[in-house]
């Protein structure tokens, strides 16, 4: 069409002439007649002589449009196409809008404007395109120097795709403008996503404060990265105006200005803010313990000491006593020595009955009153320690110390049941005794009452089985000791060999005749031979191993559970670095984190991903392997560069395996020539199953959480959850073949209850048996809100005996619970049923018998006056029997 109007004249738009209306109809027909003729110039005059009168007619703009373009016009063209796009896009005719915008944008350049409101049509079909258009549309306003519309399309750039760059665009043009406070948001967005990603985003929550500092959002987490930076003295400073109103000031700003004091060292000041939060929140456990260490160490003792003992009732209350001693102990020993606070563990050991911590903290009370010069003090430690174990080594040495310092009938006194506890010895040693067995056999009993306590059966089993051979028949006159093999619930046996067998295994001979009955266990009728010297470091191990394991299982999600192993377990093995990392086969790492040594470098993250993932790998087809050189297995010649990064030493590889399926990985490092001692291998063989079940403890709690939210009024779970846990409980104890037991206790029957007393009123009872519950069941047992009147234990690695030893437990701390308006309690009823674990059972059948049976054994003992506490076994067992 181009090359046949060479010559044709282009006629122009003339707004000044105004037609007629009734002359608009015969136009177009001439206009049409033209057309046909093939005087398209003429027929292009009549279409536009139509505009002039008729400006809103979009159809003859089309019209002359497509003309001007078959005379070569395209300019004209463009002018009628862009003015045919605003209308469109004013009267949201979005569909004919994008059409247009194409054919304009084919002949000349879209206003910055167009092609803004060109993007907008696009969002919800095109977002790729739409971000396109609305770069060209942000150049345009750019280039106009255009910052307001500039803007307006950084956010919806910003809302199409929330990337960090953009919303720094949007925060860097925000602030150019002098918008502070949207600049502000902007910069802590690109912080956030920062955070989200593992990086650094200090500096964005900095400037976003300093553009905002009356955003609270920006202030907080402008004061918690402060605080990861250690800068807790400007932390508080732009923390102080949030806290000018506390009524309204929120737990996360209580929680940065209470860290933020403990960290310039205002301890007086932080306390009542901490103490605050932990009685919200009992699980910031942790942050009182650090407040009482940081009083310990600036030489605030008496401070420390009050807060100890508030804790301490704190802890009483809560059944968490045993727990709370445990970390004084532990908190002692790796802070200053403070007379005032060891003199406060003195009462808690001598309260507690814990004689050997009692007489080993009054042994360092000796040292510290003596180094103090207060040896009046240091004489009374050593009386009460004496009169506690007088057969101590070092206390000859003491008393010798003392001489001419203390009062010479004092001194006299201590020097008269030491000698009397010499004699002793001296009386014994003809029956050919060591003097070190009564400690052997507190330290194994000490041993298998832990084990018990943290469900660790069969190892105490084998503590039992040590003690039987080498003190035969002391449980006849030991009561302690009677009382712990009917807690684990054995029977020992002996053959007819005499009792003079016990000295000779504790001097090391091998034992023949005693065994341990376990039901329908054959006895152990060898048991191997055992020397007279006991092995310390091993001892200490199995200590250590039970303490780990015990924080392990403490730790509320998988981050924690992780943070504490290869800390405590590289800390313990004295390892250059402990890596740790979950992950699934041929996946990368959902988790990573290292322990080092004093001096050493960490690794960096991608060198630790790769070597943790080539090292797991290998313990998985190896097993668990010592690497003493990276050259020697041909699996490492990939990953030669990341060995030498970390200074290759030693290597020992522990694959983390649940049941068949992988789980992670755990390595430790130590210098070049270091030899693991079989022992060792055990114990973190060991250590690595208890990880991988606290792990699986802490994804079901995190589980049950996320599936169900707890009953506001009793704070237990909800009954949604009651199927979901008993599956997820039962997979876990197929795999690790480990019992299950499943208990609804019925405090009266709930139409009864509810037509008596009232809705509201059964409400409020079941609400405190619910917080009394919660309280005093273990870390990975699972208390649901089975009906209005009934609760539903799950109690993971227990069996049927075990469920009938924690429902008198409940029953003792529920005392207190009576009827509403009466003092009598309500009449409980109590189901229990062990799961029946056979092979080639689904979870989904064991579930379901499980459910069937315990509400039998409900109905059996809600009808049973005598007994209503009822247990039904498997019929699949009845019927074998």
């Amino acid at each position: 069409m181009i090359g046949s109007f060479p010559n044709t004249r282009v006629p122009m738009l003339d707004l000044t002439r105004r037609l007629d209306k009734s002359d608009i109809a015969k136009r177009r027909e001439r206009a049409e007649k033209f057309l046909q003729k093939g005087k398209t110039s003429a027929a292009l005059d009549e279409y536009v002589a139509i505009l002039r009168e008729d400006p809103d007619n979009d159809a003859v703009r089309q019209t002359a449009a497509d003309l001007y373009l078959s005379i070569n016009n395209p300019k004209e063209a463009a002018k009628l196409f862009s003015e045919m796009f605003d209308r469109q896009a004013n009267s949201g005719d979005s569909s004919n809008a994008i059409i247009t915008y194409k054919k304009l944008a084919r002949f000349t350049t879209p206003n910055p404007e167009q092609s803004f409101r060109y993007g907008t049509f696009l969002e919800t079909t095109n977002k790729k395109e739409a971000l396109e258009t609305y770069e060209t549309a942000l150049s345009g306003f750019t280039a106009q120097k255009n910052n307001r519309k500039a803007l307006v399309v950084l956010e919806r750039i910003v809302a199409a795709e929330p990337s960090g760059q953009n919303f720094w665009r949007a925060g860097e043009l925000a602030s150019e403008m002098n918008d502070l406070k949207r600049a502000a948001m902007y910069f802590f967005s690109v912080g956030e996503l920062e955070e989200n990603a593992g990086g650094n985003a200090a500096p964005w929550y900095e400037r976003a404060y300093k553009s905002d500092p009356l955003n609270p959002s920006c202030t907080v987490a402008h004061s918690r990265s402060l605080l990861t930076q250690n800068h807790c003295a400007v932390a508080l400073e732009i923390l102080q105006p949030l806290m000018a109103d506390r009524g309204t000031v929120s737990l996360e700003v209580r929680d940065l200005y209470g860290r933020a004091l403990l960290g310039v060292g205002k301890l007086v000041e932080a306390e009542p803010i901490l103490w605050e939060l932990f009685e919200t929140n009992p699980e910031r456990l942790p942050q009182i313990v650090d407040l009482i260490a940081s009083m310990i160490d600036s030489q605030q003792d008496h401070g420390a000491v009050v807060l100890a003992r508030k804790l301490e009732q704190y802890q009483r209350r809560q059944g968490n006593r045993r727990e709370f001693i445990t970390f004084m102990k532990d908190l002692v020993e790796k802070h200053r020595a403070s007379s005032e606070v060891l003199e406060f563990l003195v009462e808690l050991f001598n309260a507690s009955n814990r004689e050997n911590e009692y007489s080993q903290t009054l042994i360092k009370l000796f040292d510290v009153y003596y180094e103090a010069g207060n040896f009046q003090k240091a004489s009374d430690c050593l009386d009460r320690a004496a009169d506690v174990d007088a057969y101590e080594t070092g206390h000859q040495k003491r008393l010798e110390m003392l001489r001419g310092k203390i009062d010479p009938r004092k001194y006299d006194a201590i020097a008269g049941r030491l000698t009397h506890a010499n004699k002793a010895v001296e009386h014994h040693k003809p029956q050919q005794q060591e003097p070190e067995e009564p400690t052997m056999l507190q330290d194994l009993m000490l041993q298998a009452e832990i084990l018990v306590q943290y469900g660790m059966r069969s190892k105490a089993v084998e503590r039992l089985q040590r003690i039987q051979q080498l003190f035969p028949h002391e449980e006849e006159k030991n009561e302690e000791l009677h009382r712990l093999y009917l807690n684990v619930g054995l029977m020992p046996r002996y053959s007819d060999a005499p009792p003079a067998m016990a000295s000779a295994a504790a001097a090391g001979a091998a034992g023949s005749g005693s065994a341990i009955s376990t039901g329908a266990a054959p006895a152990v009728s060898h048991p191997p031979a055992l020397g007279a010297a006991r092995d310390e470091n091993d001892i200490r191990n199995l200590e250590r191993v039970t303490e780990i394991t015990r924080s392990l299982y403490q730790q509320a999600n998988v981050k924690n559970v992780l943070t504490v192993a290869v800390n405590s377990i590289g800390e313990h093995w004295n390892a250059l670095r402990c890596m740790a990392s979950l992950r699934g086969p041929g996946k990368p790492p959902t988790l990573m984190l290292e322990y080092v040594a004093e001096g050493v470098t960490p690794s960096d993250a991608g060198v630790r991903a790769k070597l943790l993932g080539v090292l797991q790998d290998v313990a998985v087809s190896r097993g668990p392997i010592v690497i003493p050189n990276a050259s020697a297995l041909p699996e490492l010649a990939d990953v030669e560069q990341e060995m030498a990064s970390i200074e290759f030493g030693s290597l020992l590889v522990l694959p983390l395996v649940e049941g068949q399926e992988q789980v992670g990985v755990l390595v430790l490092q130590a210098g070049v020539g270091t030899e693991w001692r079989p022992s060792d291998m055990l114990v973190l063989r060991s250590l690595c199953e208890q990880m991988v079940l606290a792990l699986h403890n802490a994804r079901l709690r995190r589980l049950v959480r996320n599936l169900s939210a707890t009953d506001e009024k009793s704070g237990l779970l909800k009954r949604s959850s009651y199927l979901d846990v008993l599956l997820s409980e039962a997979r876990r104890a197929v795999q690790q073949n480990s019992p299950t037991t499943v208990v609804l206790m019925e405090f009266g029957k709930s139409s009864a209850m509810v037509k008596e007393f009232g809705h509201a009123a059964v409400e409020g009872m079941l609400k405190q048996v619910g917080q009394i519950i919660s309280t005093h069941i273990r870390q990975a047992d699972v208390a649901v809100l089975y009906d209005t009147t009934t609760i539903a234990l799950l109690l993971a690695d227990t069996p049927e005996k075990g469920a009938f030893l924690a429902i008198d437990k409940l029953r003792r701390v529920l005392t207190d619970i009576n009827l509403p308006g009466r003092d009598t309690p309500p009449v409980l009823s109590v189901g229990i049923a062990e799961a029946a674990m056979r092979a080639g059972f689904d979870p989904v059948d064991i579930v379901t018998e499980m459910i069937n049976r315990v509400e039998a054994a409900l109905v059996a003992a809600s009808a049973d006056p005598t007994n209503k506490v009822q247990a039904l076994q498997p019929e699949m067992e009845t019927a074998a029997a």
